[in-house]
């Protein structure tokens, strides 16, 4: 039988090196503690050996009292001393017993904080982005998420390998830990509830399966699905996605035209390329440029959103923009996601 789904958040937890650093600071300090109080105090203590209690015996009173060992050579015998030692040692050998098993209870600690971290993040995961399989596509596609200025908390990876989810919590992600077909371990990556679902799997034939389950775990979801094969881009389409990536034709295409054209090459690989050079984005049309032909804008625009359809800048059906269309458009990959466009105030 299948291993369950298991979520991973990202790590909160300090270095072990300064928890172990932690725990014996606090025992040390507990003894001295110890051994101050009854240093000041050795009137009221008696020791078998010589009657006298001095800096030494108040250390081998403390040691062998704090850890519970009391040998009984050395007791209190004012009233006092032995008020001291009910009210207040007492407390401290047992504060020293919880630093002595601290790992274990850290580690049951760490559990139930684990539960309740699972437990809100389920409560607050809605409308987050999906990602099944972080290989080299499922990175490159989050990478451009954050680029993008996604919050990186409402993304959630799936995956089955070790290293892929050593690597997911390591970019701050939290991670499901299972076969991203199987309909429980979407269910636990909230894709019922999600906006986006991006499927990267390794195979043509998985790929189809997860976009079918989590199709029908979410009608509503826009689902982009990575492919090899072109021809198998009919069948993810008929199992549900809404976006079909050829990733073998797309490489070999790109290949090809840098053969053919270099110059081309290079363009295309910069608007693929973040940050730097041009960019292709899609944004909303500006209240100044409804009305006006897609040409017009001060961004280059290549294509025009109206609705759910995708119009190429010359389609006639698109010869005006109209308020709440939106614009695809190639920009300087240098200006910031929020900064006003070139011509976007009707100046350009």
């Amino acid at each position: 039988m299948p291993d369950a789904p298991r979520i991973r958040l990202p790590d909160r937890s300090t270095s072990p090196w300064r928890a172990l650093q932690v725990r014996v600071a606090l025992g040390l300090g507990l003894l001295a503690l110890v051994v101050l109080c009854v240093y000041f105090d050795r009137d009221g203590y008696t020791d078998t050996s010589d009657g006298d209690v001095n800096l030494v015996d108040s250390i081998y009173y403390a040691t062998v009292t704090i850890s519970t060992t009391g040998y009984g050579d050395i007791t209190p015998v004012a009233e006092g001393s032995r008020l001291f030692n009910a009210i207040v040692v007492t407390p401290l050998r047992i504060l020293f017993l919880v630093v002595l098993v601290g790992t274990t209870l850290e580690v049951l600690a760490s559990q139930g904080r684990d539960q309740w971290r699972i437990a809100r993040w389920r409560k607050h995961m809605q409308d987050h982005v999906v990602v099944i399989g972080y290989g080299t596509k499922g990175r490159s596609a989050v990478q451009t998420l954050r680029a993008k200025g996604y919050d990186l908390e409402q993304v959630v990876v799936i995956d089955n390998h070790s290293d892929a989810v050593a690597q997911a919590k390591e970019d701050g992600l939290a991670c499901v830990v299972g076969d991203g077909t199987r309909r429980e371990v979407l269910v636990r990556a909230g894709a019922h509830a999600a906006r986006q679902v991006l499927v990267t799997a390794d195979r043509d034939d998985a790929a189809v399966l997860m976009t079918l389950t989590a199709r029908q775990l979410n009608p509503e979801a826009f689902i982009t699905v990575a492919v090899r094969e072109q021809d198998n881009v009919p069948l993810v389409r008929q199992s549900g996605a809404d976006s079909v990536v050829t990733s073998s034709e797309s490489v070999g295409r790109l290949l090809g035209l840098s053969a053919v054209s270099p110059a081309l090459g290079e363009v295309l690989e910069d608007l693929l390329t973040y940050g730097e050079g041009l960019e292709v984005a899609e944004r909303d049309v500006q209240p100044s440029e409804v009305g006006l032909a897609p040409q017009s804008c001060g961004d280059q625009v290549i294509a025009v959103v109206r609705g759910d359809r995708v119009h190429q800048f010359f389609d006639p059906t698109v010869t005006q923009l109209e308020r709440g269309d939106k614009v695809v458009v190639v920009r300087s990959g240098e200006e910031l996601p929020w900064a006003a466009r070139p011509g976007a105030d009707g100046t350009g």
